[in-house]
């Protein structure tokens, strides 16, 4: 996405609930719970409205990258 407003705009929301900070990935265990303990200290939504296109899905998986959608409709 860097270089890239449009993706940018279209991969991101002002549409969420909840917000948790990540200080210490690796030993948070709201990290763990909320899925994110691999990715970088900062803030994350709980919860978003709405999905990246499926373009940007379809290139995820292809990078063998497994998107959780963070709406809480597809419960794993």
């Amino acid at each position: 996405m860097k270089n890239s407003p449009d993706r940018i705009a279209s991969c991101t929301t002002t549409q969420f609930d909840g917000v948790i900070a990540v200080v210490d990935p690796d030993n948070s265990w709201v990290a763990r719970w909320q899925r994110t303990a691999k990715y970088v200290r900062g803030m994350y939504a709980v919860r978003v409205t709405g999905r990246i296109p499926e373009e940007v899905e379809d290139e995820l998986t292809s990078r063998g990258i497994k998107y959780r959608p963070r709406d809480q409709n597809d419960q794993d």
